[in-house]
C-alpha cells in the first residue's frame, strides 16, 4: 500500500489500508485515517490529522508551515475530517499561535486544483473551492459554501452557510448565509435559490428567505433596523434564524 519510493516518518500513524503513492513524503506527527489515498508527489507535514477516506492528488501540500511572517516554527496543527477530495496542487496550511493554533476542515469538501486554505481557517462540511480559489488567513466557511474559480476571500471574512461566490470575485466583507455574490469587490445578487432547492428547502422556507432578503437589501433600512424587523417577523423560522445569525455575527460588515 506504500510505494517503495515514498518516505514515511516512523512517528506517522497511518491506518493499515492507507495508500501512499510514489515519491510522496509523510512527515512526523501525521495521522491518516482508514481508506485514505495519498497520490504521488504529495507532501503531508505535521502536526496534521486526516480522517477517513480522504483522497489527495499529486503535488498537493497538506499541513505545511503557514505564510504568516509572524510564524516562528510553533507546533500548530491542521485538522481534516472525512471524505474530502484534495486535488492537484492544493495547499492547506496549519494555524498560528496568534489565533486558534489550528486550521480546521470538516468533511465531504472538494478542493479543486490549486485551491489555497490559509492559516487558522475554519471550513465546515460539503463546501466546494473551485480551481485556484483562495482563502486568506482566519477565514470561516459555513456548510455548503461554494467559491468559484479564481475567487479570493480576504482575511477574517465569514462566508455563510449555503452561500455561493461567483468565479473571479474578490470578497472583502462577510457574506451572509444563502446569498449569491459576484464581482470585484463582491456584491450581493440575491439568494442562492438553485442551490437551496437542490438541498431540499421547502417552498415556505424559500418564500420566507426571499422576504428576509428584501428587508435587508431592498427596503433602505439600516442593518440594525432590518435585524429588528426580521427577529420580530421570523422568530419561529429556523432557516431565517440562520440568516439572522449570520448578519448579527458579522465582524467585517456584510456584503452589500
Amino acid at each position: 500500500m506504500i510505494h517503495p519510493t515514498a518516505i514515511v516518518d516512523s512517528s506517522a500513524r497511518l491506518a493499515d489500508d492507507v495508500e501512499v503513492g510514489p515519491f510522496s513524503v509523510i512527515g512526523p506527527d501525521v495521522e491518516i485515517g482508514a481508506g485514505s489515498v495519498v497520490g504521488p508527489h504529495v507532501v503531508v507535514k505535521g502536526p496534521t490529522r486526516l480522517g477517513e477516506r480522504n483522497r489527495i492528488f499529486q503535488f498537493a501540500s497538506v499541513g505545511e508551515d503557514c505564510q504568516d511572517k509572524k510564524y516562528a516554527g510553533e507546533p500548530t496543527r491542521l485538522e481534516v475530517g472525512d471524505d474530502n477530495v484534495i486535488r492537484e496542487g492544493v495547499t492547506l496550511h496549519r494555524g498560528t499561535v496568534q489565533d486558534r493554533g489550528v486550521t480546521s476542515i470538516g468533511s465531504r469538501n472538494l478542493f479543486m486544483a490549486y485551491a489555497h486554505v490559509g492559516h487558522d481557517c475554519v471550513i465546515g462540511d460539503d463546501c466546494i473551492l473551485a480551481n485556484q480559489a483562495t482563502l486568506g488567513g482566519h477565514v470561516t466557511l459555513g456548510n455548503h459554501a461554494i467559491l468559484g474559480g479564481l475567487s479570493a476571500v480576504h482575511q477574517f471574512c465569514h462566508v455563510g452557510t449555503h452561500a455561493m461566490c461567483g468565479g473571479g470575485s474578490i470578497v472583502t466583507k462577510d457574506i451572509p448565509a444563502y446569498l449569491m455574490v459576484n464581482g470585484n469587490p463582491a456584491q450581493a445578487h440575491g439568494l442562492n435559490l438553485v442551490g437551496l432547492k437542490r438541498r431540499g428547502f421547502s417552498r415556505e422556507a424559500l418564500k420566507a428567505l426571499a422576504e428576509a432578503y428584501k428587508v435587508v437589501y431592498r427596503q433602505g433600512q439600516t442593518l440594525e433596523q432590518a435585524l429588528e424587523t426580521l427577529t420580530a417577523r421570523y422568530a419561529d423560522m429556523p432557516e431565517v434564524e440562520v440568516f439572522i445569525a449570520s448578519l448579527r455575527n458579522s465582524t467585517r460588515g456584510i456584503t452589500r
